[in-house]
């Protein structure tokens, strides 16, 4: 990930609030695995920063994923660029619900040696999930059905 890469990414998402009538600042930082975009909330109101975080962060997923998928249209997987959008703490609060979920999820089958199937997720949800159980040595993680019924399975391996 280079520096244009992240730039471009700041000014698409702060040109995205001003069309949208919400002008924030946006501030980069880099995580191990993404570029992180976090609007700024200073100048917002309560009920903005409702509406762009959206039910269950629906309207923060949407704004995240057409980001993303702008940005390395046409790019190799290599020279891809991997942004997350966050606001007011949503997505930090979110990934230590998911890290919780996961963690249960992996107990349970450990516990039980059958397959435990999370529901109401994301896809960008359950890719996080795949990747915190992907070093596990005894279990698996793949998705079962269809989007919007999609769900992802955990179980032992084998």
């Amino acid at each position: 990930m280079n520096n244009s890469d992240i730039q471009q990414g700041q000014e698409w998402l702060e040109e995205l609030l001003k069309l949208g009538a919400v002008p924030s600042q946006v501030k980069p930082s880099l995580e191990a695995d993404s570029c992180w975009l976090t609007i700024d909330q200073v100048n917002l109101t309560p009920e903005q920063v409702a509406t762009l975080i959206g039910q269950e962060g629906e309207v923060l997923d949407a704004i995240q994923y057409l980001l993303n998928a702008i940005h390395n249209l046409g790019k190799e997987d290599e020279n891809r660029t991997s942004y997350t959008v966050e606001l007011n703490g949503y997505r930090t609060q979110r990934h230590l619900e998911l890290r919780a979920l996961a963690d249960h999820a992996a107990s349970r089958v450990r516990e039980t040696g059958g397959e435990v199937e999370i529901k109401s997720l994301s896809s960008a949800e359950r890719r996080l999930i795949h990747s915190f159980l992907q070093e596990s040595d005894d279990l698996e993680t793949y998705s079962r059905g269809q989007e919007p019924d999609r769900r992802l399975v955990v179980k032992i391996k084998g």
